[in-house]
C-alpha cells in the first residue's frame, strides 16, 4: 500500500490526550517525598551549626573521601564536574545527595542484578563467523566498527530486509497490518504508552490476535506511561489475556532516584521474523493525531530477516530483568529461513547496568571516526560531553560534511537551552546546524556515507549513561540512500543555524545557558 494511503487511514483516527489522576497523585507522592529528602538535607547545615569545630574535622575527612571517590570512579569528566560543583554550593547536604544518588553503576545491587538477569539472556547472541568473515572481506573499513560490536555482545547479522520511516504514523499502518498477522506471538516493549486512538487501534488488534491463541507480551516503563494510562491499565490487561511487565515502577526505590533509570527502549517483533523499533511510542502525537508542539518528525525501521532475533533477544532481556519467568527462548525464534542478501545489520543495546563500558556511545564515536564524506544527525537533544564534541570537530576537520538537525519547536524548555549551549563551539568549527521549523523533531538517527543507525538514542548523557536504549545499525546502501533522502528533506524544511546569530543570543539566555550546562550531566 503506498505511503499516502496508509498515512489517510491513520489520519481517520480521532487523536485525544487522556490523562491518568491516579498517576497524577502517584508521581506527586514520589515527588513529595523525594522533596522532603530534599529538604531535609538542605536544613541539615543550620542543625549541626552549633558543633562547628568538630563538624569541620569531619567534613575535612569527608571531603577527602569524596574527592577519591569521584575522581577514582569510571564516570566521565562532566558528570565530576557536576557533583563537585553540587558539593561546592551545599558543601553537607552534597555529600548526602552523592551517597543517595551519586553512587550507580555496576557496584549497586539494583544495577547488579539487572546485569545478571541481561547475561544469562546473552548468551542466546552468537556471532556466526562466516557471516563476519564475508563482511570483513568485502568491507574492510566498516568491518573494524562491525568487530568491535560483535566482541561487545552484539553479533553482525545478514539476510534481512530494511524499511525505512521517516515519520512515525507511516510506521504505525504496517506494525498494524504486521501484527495482524501474527500467527505465534507479539513482543511489545515501549516507554510510554498512552491511552488514545493508537492504543485503542492496537488494543483491538491485539484483542483479537489474544482470542486466536496468539501469546503477546507487553512490557512498558512505568514512568512514561504513569501519567496517561489508567490506574487499573496493567490489571485489566492482564484479565484479557495480555502477559504485562512494567519496567522499574516508580515507588520502588526512589530513595536512589531509580525513576531516573528508565527503559527508553522501543521494540516490537512478530512471531520472531519482523521487526520494528525507531523513536516513535504509543501515543497519539507520534502519529500527529493531535497537535503538541507543531509537526512532530519520529523516524522508524521494519526488519524482515535474520537480525530480527537480535531485537528478540533485547526484548527478552528486559522482561527477564522483570520477571521470574522460566522462559524457552527457541519458541521465539524465527520459523521462516530468509532469502540470502547482503543487508548487514547489527541490534544495539546499553544501559547504566553496563556502566562504564557504553557500547552505543562507542559506536556513535566510531561511525563519526569513519565518516569520510558526510556525518548527518537528528537527534531531539544535544547535549554533549567534550570527548563527542571533539570527535564531531575533528570529523569535520578532516573533510567531512557534518550536519545536525535538533527541533526549532522543544519539548523541554531547559533541555532546549541546553541544545543551543552547544550549538557554539560546534558552529565555530565549520559543523553546520540545523532546526526543524515545522515542528519538534523527535527523530534519532545517525549516519555516514557507509551506514546508519535508527533507534531510540539521543544524542545526549541520559541516553548514553542513565537509560536502557536501542537500536539497528545498517550496512544497506538502498536503506542509505532512503535515510540520506530523508535528511535532504528536512534540511530544506529547517534552518541553518549561524555562528553570528549563535553569538547575538539574549545576555540572559547566555548566563541561563552557562548555569545549566555545569549540571548537563545531572538535568
Amino acid at each position: 500500500m503506498p505511503v499516502e494511503e496508509k498515512q489517510k487511514k491513520i489520519k481517520q483516527l480521532k487523536g485525544r490526550i487522556e490523562n491518568s489522576l491516579s498517576g497524577f497523585y502517584r508521581t506527586m507522592l514520589v515527588g513529595l517525598l523525594v522533596l522532603v529528602q530534599i529538604i531535609i538535607l538542605v536544613l541539615l547545615p543550620l542543625i549541626l551549626h552549633e558543633f562547628t569545630v568538630y563538624f569541620y574535622f569531619i567534613m575535612e575527612m569527608v571531603s577527602l573521601i569524596f574527592i577519591f571517590t569521584v575522581t577514582n570512579q569510571n564516570r566521565s569528566q562532566s558528570y565530576k564536574i557536576g557533583w563537585f560543583c553540587i558539593v561546592l554550593i551545599c558543601p553537607v547536604s552534597g555529600y548526602i545527595m552523592f551517597a543517595l544518588w551519586g553512587k550507580t553503576g555496576k557496584g549497586d545491587k539494583l544495577q547488579q542484578k539487572i546485569l545478571e538477569k541481561m547475561e544469562e539472556v546473552e548468551r542466546y547472541l552468537v556471532q556466526d563467523d562466516k557471516v563476519m568473515h564475508e563482511f570483513c572481506r568485502l568491507h574492510p573499513v566498516s568491518s573494524r566498527m562491525s568487530r568491535y560490536m560483535a566482541a561487545e555482545g552484539s553479533p553482525l547479522y545478514k539476510n534481512n530486509q530494511t524499511r525505512y520511516y521517516r515519520m512515525g504514523e507511516d510506521a504505525f499502518e504496517d506494525i498494524f497490518a504486521d501484527i495482524a498477522a501474527a500467527k505465534k506471538f507479539v513482543l511489545i516493549d515501549f516507554y510510554i504508552v498512552a491511552e488514545g486512538a493508537i492504543w485503542d487501534q492496537l488494543h483491538k488488534i491485539l484483542l483479537d490476535r489474544i482470542r486466536q491463541g496468539v501469546e503477546v507480551k507487553f512490557l512498558y516503563d512505568d514512568f512514561g506511561a504513569v501519567l496517561r494510562v489508567g490506574k487499573f491499565f496493567a490489571r485489566d490487561l492482564i484479565a484479557e489475556g495480555f502477559e504485562v511487565q512494567v519496567f522499574n515502577p516508580i515507588h520502588k526505590y526512589m530513595h536512589k532516584l531509580f525513576m531516573n533509570y528508565r527503559s527508553h527502549q522501543k521494540i516490537v517483533v512478530i512471531d520472531g521474523n519482523i521487526g520494528y523499533t525507531g523513536g516513535f511510542n504509543i501515543a497519539d502525537e507520534y502519529a500527529n493525531l493531535i497537535n503538541r508542539f507543531g509537526t512532530w518528525k519520529d523516524t522508524g525501521i521494519r526488519l524482515e530477516g535474520d537480525a530480527v532475533w537480535g531485537l528478540t533477544i533485547i526484548f527478552m532481556q528486559m522482561w527477564h530483568v522483570c520477571s521470574n519467568e522460566v522462559i524457552d527462548f527457541d519458541a521465539y525464534r524465527p520459523d521462516k529461513v530468509f532469502t540470502e542478501n547482503r543487508t548487514y545489520c547489527h541490534t544495539l543495546t546499553d544501559g547504566p547496568a553496563n556502566n562504564p563500558k557504553n557500547l552505543i556511545e562507542s559506536v556513535y564515536k566510531q561511525m563519526i571516526h569513519f565518516a569520510g564524506e558526510v556525518l548527518y544527525i537528528m537527534t531531539p537533544y544535544l547535549v554533549l560531553e567534550e570527548s563527542m564534541i571533539q570527535a564531531l570537530i575533528e570529523s569535520a576537520k578532516r573533510g567531512a560534511d557534518v550536519r545536525i538537525i535538533t527541533p526549532s519547536i522543544p519539548d523541554k524548555k531547559h533541555v532546549k537551552w541546553l541544545t543551543e549551549y552547544n550549538y557554539g563551539i560546534l558552529l565555530q568549527n565549520g559543523i553546520r546546524i540545523f532546526e526543524y521549523l515545522p515542528g519538534f523533531l523527535h527523530a534519532k538517527v545517525i549516519m555516514n556515507e557507509h551506514c546508519a543507525i535508527v533507534g531510540t538514542i539521543n544524542m545526549d548523557y541520559r541516553s548514553f549513561y542513565l537509560h536502557y536504549e536501542n537500536g539497528v545499525w545498517i550496512y544497506d546502501m538502498k536503506t542509505i540512500g532512503s535515510i540520506r533522502s530523508d535528511f535532504q528533506d528536512t534540511f530544506a524544511e529547517s534552518r541553518e543555524i549561524t555562528y553570528e546569530e549563535w553569538l547575538s543570543r539574549p545576555w540572559r539566555l547566555k548566563i541561563g545557558q552557562n548555569v545549566l550546562n555545569v549540571f548537563s550531566t545531572l538535568v
